[in-house]
C-alpha cells in the first residue's frame, strides 16, 4: 500500500473577502476530488483572504499510479489562472515506512 500527499501553498488573485476566497478555493478542491478521486481540503490560512493551503491525499496499491495521479493534480492546480502556486510539498509513504 502506498499513500501520497500534496500540499499546495496558493496566493489568490483579486480576492477581497473570505467569501470570495471560498468561491476560488472550493471549485479547485471539487475538481481535484471529481477528476482524480482524491481526498482534498483547505488545511491552512483559513482566516487570510489571499492565501490558502490545499492538501490532498491518495491511497493506491501501485506506486507508479500514485505518482502519476499526484503529478496530474499538481499540473491541474498550477494551471489555474486565478491562483499563483507558491510551493508544493509532496510526501510519499510506502510499506517500508
Amino acid at each position: 500500500m502506498y499513500v501520497g500527499t500534496l500540499s499546495f501553498d496558493l496566493l489568490l488573485g483579486d480576492v477581497h473577502s473570505l467569501k470570495e476566497k471560498r468561491s476560488v478555493v472550493r471549485p479547485i478542491i471539487a475538481e481535484l476530488q471529481r477528476k482524480y478521486a482524491v481526498s482534498a481540503a483547505e488545511v491552512e490560512h483559513m482566516n487570510l483572504h489571499r492565501r490558502a493551503v490545499v492538501g490532498l491525499a491518495l491511497v493506491s496499491g501501485d506506486a507508479g499510479h500514485l505518482s502519476d495521479v499526484l503529478d496530474r493534480c499538481e499540473r491541474l492546480v498550477a494551471g489555474r489562472p486565478e491562483v499563483e502556486l507558491l510551493s508544493v510539498r509532496r510526501r510519499f509513504h510506502g510499506d517500508d515506512d
